[in-house]
């Protein structure tokens, strides 16, 4: 019994020894090395913040040497990965360490261009050239920065494949007042997106040389969308302008109002219906009212049927799309600018409550004259040229960093649409979701796209609210739509014999309803004209009419039944209508919210 005794002690020593060097001793250390990697990645922090490309390199390479250190560590308890949480902790830092040199080939390849994004940069010829030359060399060199972008994916790669890996179920969902599984779910949540982003974006970006003139010269069509009066992919057309790029270096050659396209146009075809019904006194078919499909790409089929037929047109390799918030951020970042004389500002007006570049335009475009303003609708074209080559006169390090950033903002808030004529550079920007697209969706769909029929600029005052509820009835899933439309400012004075500037009147508004193809309507209420339901771009369309008063409101509430059953998982795509940027959105599935705030972006749920 005593020798049984003696070797029972003398096992349970030898296991505490073991655990002792092999597993505490090794996860002190590997806590300690962590908590010295936090002060790196907060240096590393600042240094973006500093906007300094030195500097970064400098600190990820710091970051990288100690997280090998702690890496190195971390492997002497790898041996128990048999054990879940070890294995995820091993999967995480392994993922760690590929972000990481991911991170230090982005860094390398964008280094001898970083001006040109915003980054500070120590002296060199690059930097000494004009802010044009610089573009035309980053432009003439850009396949030496695509040869990092399959390293960097593969990278990505890797990191996705091991964070996949990381279970969260496994973990409780609080342990004391530290949200612990939430957590883990928001960080696995952020690196697949990024990943994904990237791997979605490979394409566009290794066009970039094509799209900037690389090996042939490019022509591009800028179409102006005023979503002050909404149509289907952002706004009324109002002007467009046609400019060059070779090699980076670009040259606008034309910008006019939208009227004195159609004006050459010798015959416009009868308006088709939605127009007739829903338009007032319009009976043909112009190009500023081509943009009738909510899919981008479908209303450019509409335009391009009207724009052949001018003795203006030109062959095009892409067609941009932007708005009036596109302006007023440029005017933003730029300053004050004059144009013939005016001056356009991004600072408020109270006359609108709105920025006074688009009060001014409107003034100079829309007001009524004793007299005859010549193109008076070109002095957008105008504006916008100014803007462009005021871009061009300042230091990269200064602007355009700022710009480029909004200007991506922009594309995914769908401010910015992009078309081209080249299939796989169109097929790119799908992709990346810049081009318009009502998208395939297997899962819950819902798109609501309103259209503004000689309703004056009220969407300038008119503020939307969408309460979406889906609910189990049986085996039914029943989704209720409210869509609220308020007007709170004052109907201007439209008498044009007085010369008024009839901005806010009484919204006409032409609304539709995307829905997952094969949804059964059961209620449309708020609608003046008759409902209608058919098929359009694979889903079902639900469409009505409605007129918002000035100082009033007014509401539509739709009731449908899904085509399915309830699915698990479930997961429901929200696309935003492109221009839009005031309609508050509170989304909930099965009784429990899952979105309350401003849509600003495509946005997408699942639930497991």
């Amino acid at each position: 019994m005593k020798k049984k005794v003696k070797f029972i002690l003398i096992f349970l020593l030898f296991f505490i020894f073991l655990c002792y060097f092999f597993i505490y001793r090794p996860i002190k250390k590997i806590h300690a090395k962590a908590s010295n990697l936090l002060p790196k990645v907060t240096d590393l922090k600042k240094s973006f913040s500093n906007n300094d490309i030195d500097l970064v390199n400098k600190r990820i390479n710091e970051l990288l040497n100690q997280y090998r250190d702690f890496q190195n560590e971390a492997k002497k308890i790898y041996w128990l990965s048999f054990i879940p949480y070890v294995s995820d902790f091993k999967h995480a830092v392994e993922a760690g360490d590929y972000l990481l040199l991911a991170a230090k080939q982005a860094v390398e390849a964008i280094a001898p261009y970083a001006d040109l994004i915003g980054f500070k940069k120590g002296s060199s010829s690059f930097v000494e050239q004009s802010a044009e030359e610089r573009l035309h060399t980053a432009v003439f060199t850009l396949d030496k920065i695509l040869t990092k972008i399959d390293p960097i994916s593969d990278h990505l790669a890797q990191a996705e494949k091991r964070i996949y890996l990381i279970k969260s179920e496994r973990y409780p969902e609080k342990i004391g007042q530290l949200v612990i599984r939430q957590r883990i779910e928001n960080v696995k949540e952020q690196i697949l997106g990024f990943s994904s982003l990237f791997v979605e974006a490979k394409p566009l970006i290794k066009n970039l040389p094509k799209i900037l003139g690389k090996d042939a010269e490019k022509k591009y069509l800028v179409l102006f969308q005023n979503d002050k009066e909404l149509r289907a992919t952002g706004g009324f057309l109002t002007a467009y302008a046609i400019f060059r790029i070779k090699d980076g270096k670009i040259k606008i050659d034309k910008s006019e109002d939208i009227y004195s396209l159609d004006q050459s146009i010798p015959s416009h075809p009868p308006a088709p219906k939605e127009i007739l019904t829903y338009h007032k006194g319009v009976y043909k078919f112009y190009i500023r009212d081509s943009n009738l499909s909510p899919d981008f790409p479908t209303s450019i089929k509409y335009f391009q049927s009207l724009y052949k037929k001018s003795p203006l047109k030109v062959d095009y390799d892409g067609i941009i799309a932007v708005d009036t918030k596109v302006l007023v951020d440029m005017l933003t970042i730029f300053g004050d600018t004059e144009v013939n004389g005016i001056v356009f500002s991004a600072k408020i007006d109270k006359r609108c409550d709105c920025p006074q570049v688009i009060y001014r335009l409107f003034d100079i475009i829309d007001r009524p004259t004793p007299y005859i303003r010549e193109n008076r609708k070109g002095i957008l074209g105008d504006l916008m040229y100014v803007l462009f080559y005021k871009a061009l006169g300042f230091s990269p390090s200064r602007y355009w960093g700022t710009l480029a950033q909004q200007m991506l903002q922009n594309l995914k808030e769908k401010h910015i649409l992009l078309y081209f004529v080249d299939k796989d550079v169109q097929k790119a920007v799908e992709k990346v979701n810049f081009a318009g697209r009502i998208k395939d969706y297997e899962g819950d769909y819902l798109h609501i796209n309103n259209v503004n029929f000689a309703g004056a600029k009220s969407n300038m005052f008119v503020k939307e609210s969408i309460d979406l509820k889906t609910e189990m009835k049986g085996e039914k899933i029943i989704r209720e739509v409210v869509v609220d439309y308020r007007n709170p400012y004052p109907h201007s004075d439209c008498n044009l014999e007085r010369g008024g500037l009839c901005l806010n009147a009484t919204l006409r508004n032409w609304v539709r309803l995307y829905v997952p193809k094969g949804s059964k309507l059961i209620s449309f209420q708020g609608s003046l004209k008759k409902v209608n339901v058919y098929e359009d771009l694979g889903k079902t369309v639900l469409e009505g009419y409605l007129e918002v008063p000035t100082q009033g409101k007014a509401q539509i509430r739709v009731i449908y039944e899904l085509p399915f059953s309830k699915r698990s998982p479930y997961s429901l795509l929200i696309q935003k209508q492109p221009g839009v940027d005031n309609q508050r959105l509170k989304v909930q599935v099965f009784g429990k919210t899952y979105f309350d705030g401003w849509l600003k972006e495509d946005y997408e749920i699942k639930i497991k």
